[in-house]
């Protein structure tokens, strides 16, 4: 499938070539939000080995270990993949990428009360994708603000290289990478309602802060995806996706990247 239609303004493509960010809403409608919500609720009573992996036990203390965010669903969900592949969203990203999008990876992050955030980071540091970058598209299937740890952008870093991270708190993130908030540029919460998509450059640094509610999950669905120019990505993220849902095999990008292999992160973004 091909994409001809121009859905973004001049505007919203300029606010993404700049900013390295764009907010998009309704690109999904109530029912199909339902069917993700449903989809991920089944999925969160279940063990599935190498994907979702929760700790049952009582007397865990760690939220995020009975509510492990879950790594490439749709290599075992139909609906996961269905999402990946979402037509609207698909539509977007033929638009920001001037060329047909290919879909990398999918996640799903509970994020329930009282658990980290992630440490800021750039997701082309773990996608390596080559040519070109990775474009994220990040679905609020709960409204995200900052008491229940939305995500939090770094205007303007779209155009910087890739950083070498540093560690992070580990009281505060569940990722061990960090990468620090260049001079002169600030972090903004990416306030979204239910719905929303925000998409946003492999190289825009980004994070999340603790969810400091007290009843208040912060479910997304997350997907990234290559141009399909790219021809080498981490081997974590092959085979990629057309539209149609036909597999692509692009050659694996090998391990460590710029910064060496004990950069490498314990658990692909």
């Amino acid at each position: 499938m091909s994409y001809e239609l121009t859905v973004l303004t001049t505007e919203q493509k300029e606010k993404f070539e700049t900013e390295g960010y764009l907010i998009v809403n309704g690109l999904f409608s109530d029912e199909e939000l339902e069917e993700i919500m449903v989809t991920f609720e089944q999925i969160s009573e279940q063990t599935i080995p190498g994907h979702f992996e929760p700790d049952w036990s009582p007397d865990t203390t760690d939220v995020l270990k009975r509510y492990p965010r879950v790594m490439q669903p749709h290599r075992f969900n139909e609906t996961a993949l269905k999402y990946m592949l979402h037509e609207p969203v698909l539509q977007v990203l033929h638009d920001l990428f001037e060329e047909n999008p290919l879909g990398a990876q999918t996640m799903f992050y509970y994020k329930p009360p009282g658990s980290r955030g992630q440490a800021l980071h750039q997701d082309n540091f773990y996608l390596k994708v080559e040519p070109g970058n990775c474009i994220a598209a990040w679905m609020a299937v709960d409204p995200a603000d900052e008491e229940n740890g939305g995500l939090l952008v770094v205007p303007r870093t779209s155009e910087h290289e890739i950083v070498c991270p540093e560690l992070a708190d580990d009281n505060e993130s569940f990722t061990k990478h960090l990468v620090k908030v260049p001079q002169g540029k600030q972090i903004i919460p990416a306030i979204m309602k239910k719905g929303d998509v925000l998409f946003f450059n492999g190289n825009l640094i980004h994070g999340s802060y603790r969810n400091k509610s007290k009843d208040r999950f912060r479910r997304a669905f997350i997907c990234h995806y290559a141009g399909e120019s790219t021809t080498r990505i981490a081997n974590f993220y092959s085979p990629l996706f057309r539209a149609d849902g036909t597999r692509v095999d692009a050659e694996a990008n090998p391990d460590g990247g710029p910064c060496g292999v004990e950069f490498d992160s314990l658990y692909p973004h």
